[in-house]
């Protein structure tokens, strides 16, 4: 939930602003993760001690701060090898304030200060036994529970390395957690730890890396003897540490996300669960406690693709409303090298050697949560028409606090654009561990969940900033869509249907573009619309998941209430909250169930309610029944959700500008979801 930054420069001379202005803009670019406080720790002018400063709110009072003390932080100092950690926060334990924000102190000399994203499950018992030591604390977080864990090992164990501390004090925690660490006591050296929150390592070195392989290295206490089942690789200390292969000047970069990152390199080694990465005299290296059957020897150094352009906001407003625009090139992204529309076939490399497989299955799982689970259930229609399956569609965290019987003969689709949503990846382990096929859907190489299904599709909707999902919905419903038809290609009575559904993908970005359109008609909707404390939004069929996404984009954007309401239910009970001040959307298109939505529609207005309506264009008999009409192009049926949700998150996007709220980054929210 919360953004780790940290930076070590060793034997590259920069000044203390530089320092800090690199900081500051690594916390702007993981905001989205969090943003109630935010803090940095750097070693203090004297060189003796670190300087630790703290503010509640967004990053840019952090920086308002940091530049009201300038002398005290003496800006214009060198320093030819430093360590820098920051931290923005999203509040689990303990209110937003600036003693519960992070870097969090061991003590009031500063011996250890940590910064951290994820929930310590047991840091209460581990407090009680610091208490009783005579340690005194001054925040509610987990967090500070680390930090004077870290200051108890090291006065026990004075001649302990830095990562020995670490490893020792991590085998005392449970929970998830990504930790970075810097100690007065090891000048110049920095160690990074992960067990179920993401974390990356980013490398940028003048001359070429020795290696495009960090080798694992494993304590001596849990290495096996004699003729075990696990031996060990022999390496010469030459191996055992990356550092460039020429010059020694070398800069690191620890991050939660690698937006953080790729402005100052592409370099990035993404760090698996109980790796300790320790940096030391300009020297990098990894390090396991125990050695299990699947481990790899080595973490490889990715060369990332995505440029700097990419999580820039441009002539946008928003990070939202640029991503929102942004869909007609991604959709395409996301088909591009998959589909052909020529010979109409359908490959998907991450899954492709699996198709026989999943053919061969019981039923197909879909799970994720939030908007996720909503691409799931847009799509579960197609999947059971083209696959001839049963599908079913789950919340992970319901799923998990059900457990759900999950047999070898399942396949389980895990969807999460962050690939780190923690219910998802329980859910993902629970699922593993009882042999189902593990299919990831994400947007975000190297993330848990990417590394740990059997197989996947990666959605290509480059990276998304804004909290409120949009273009890596409408990515993962295609993805999905371009699975079915993968599945159904050998289907001699489905050859018809699948070469509709191609052809409605071709001509999709054009269609977007063509909605994108609509952006002034949504504006001056969203001025009827912003002051009513309530919007009920419905449909069924293929847009009953669109009147989910709808609802829950405005939940997220505007603070108003509003729910997705399938239009088969509306006698059952919503029927009642319908009157003339009760604002309603429904979506009417002409697919298999417009005779029944047009009997809800006429149910509405009976009881004076005023419907605005998302139909097709040109539908002048839907029209007649609306007070207000927005038209979107006919395509597809199963693809015309696409087409319906993009009102939708223009709407919410509009309605919370009118109201005055932060489109980017919404109250208690935030982007990446790695805590319960």
């Amino acid at each position: 939930m919360c953004g780790i930054f940290a930076y070590l420069n060793y034997l590259t001379p920069k000044t203390r602003r530089e320092i800090l202005e690199l900081l500051v803009n690594g916390l702007k670019r993981l905001e989205y993760r969090g943003y109630d406080s935010a803090g940095v720790a750097l070693d203090a002018a004297d060189g003796k001690d670190i300087s630790i400063v703290k503010k509640k709110g967004k990053v840019k009072v952090l920086e308002d701060e940091i530049n009201s003390r300038i002398n005290e932080l003496d800006f214009e100092g060198t320093t030819d090898s430093h360590v820098g950690i920051a931290h923005t926060r999203w509040a689990t334990h303990g209110v937003p304030s600036e003693v519960n924000s992070h870097p969090q102190r061991s003590d009031v000399n500063h011996a250890f200060v940590v910064v951290h994203n994820g929930i310590v499950t047991n840091y209460k018992d581990v407090k009680v036994f610091l208490l009783k030591k005579g340690y005194q604390f001054e925040s509610e977080t987990d967090t500070e529970v680390i930090a004077k864990l870290v200051h108890h090992i090291y006065l026990q164990n004075p001649n302990c390395s830095f990562r020995e501390l670490i490893e020792q004090v991590i085998q005392q925690l449970e929970g998830a957690f990504a930790l970075c660490f810097k100690s007065k006591h090891f000048p110049g050296e920095c160690v990074a730890t992960r067990r179920g929150s993401p974390l990356l390592v980013g490398i940028k070195a003048k001359t070429r890396l020795a290696t495009d392989h960090v080798p694992i290295l494993y304590s001596k206490d849990h290495r096996p003897h004699g003729r075990g089942d696990l031996p060990i690789l022999p390496r010469s200390d030459s191996t055992a540490e990356f550092q460039p292969l020429e010059d020694k000047e070398v800069e690191y970069f620890f991050a939660s996300d690698a937006s953080a990152v790729i402005e100052h390199t592409n370099r990035v080694i993404f760090l698996e669960d109980d790796d300790v990465a320790a940096v030391k005299e300009g020297s990098l290296s990894i390090h396991r406690l125990r050695r299990s059957l699947d481990d790899s020897h080595s973490r490889e150094i990715i060369t990332l693709k995505m440029e700097i352009q990419q999580i820039m906001k441009g002539n946008y407003s928003s990070f939202m409303q640029k991503e929102i625009f942004e869909q007609p090139e991604s959709v395409v992204n996301t088909m591009r090298g998959r589909l052909n529309f020529e010979t109409q076939t359908v490959i998907l490399g991450g899954i492709k050697d699996y198709i026989p497989e999943i053919r061969r299955c019981r039923r197909l799982m879909m799970i994720g949560c939030g908007t996720s689970y909503h691409s799931a259930v847009a799509t579960r229609q197609l999947l059971e028409e083209l696959t001839e399956l049963p599908v079913m569609v789950e919340l992970a965290s319901d799923f998990l606090d059900r457990n759900t019987p999950v047999f070898r003969d399942d396949v389980c689709f895990f969807i999460s654009q962050s690939g780190e949503t923690a219910d998802t990846l329980m859910a993902l382990r629970y699922c593993k561990n009882r042999g189902a096929l593990i299919v990831g859907i994400t947007n975000t190489v190297g993330s848990s969940i990417c590394r740990e299904s059997h197989c996947g599709v990666h959605i290509n909707a480059g990276p998304e900033i804004g909290v409120a999902s949009t273009k890596a919905y409408t990515s993962q419903f295609i993805s999905l869509v371009m699975f079915a038809l993968v599945m159904s290609e050998d289907r001699i009575s489905l050859q018809a249907r699948r070469s509709e559904i191609i052809k409605g993908l071709q001509h999709l970005d054009e269609q977007i573009r063509e909605v994108l359109k609509l952006d002034e008609k949504v504006e001056e909707l969203a001025k009827d619309l912003y002051q009513h404390k309530s919007l009920l939004i419905m449909g069924r069929g293929y847009n009953y998941a669109t009147c989910m996404e709808g609802a829950l984009k405005v939940k997220e954007l505007t603070y108003m209430h509003s729910e997705g309401i399938m239009a088969g239910e509306l006698k059952h009970g919503p029927l009642a909250l319908v009157d003339n001040n009760m604002p309603v959307i429904m979506i009417v298109t002409r697919d298999p169930v417009y005779v029944k939505c047009m009997i809800a529609l006429q149910q509405v207005t009976a009881r004076e309610g005023r419907p605005i309506i998302i139909c097709e264009k040109g539908d002048r008999e839907t029209q007649s029944f609306a007070s207000r009409s927005l038209e979107v192009p006919h395509t597809v049926d199963c693809l015309q959700g696409i087409l319906t949700v993009i009102p939708m998150q223009l709407l919410s996007y509009h309605i919370a500008v009118l109201k005055g709220c932060n489109v980017d980054c919404p109250r208690n929210l935030a982007k990446s979801v790695t805590v319960e």
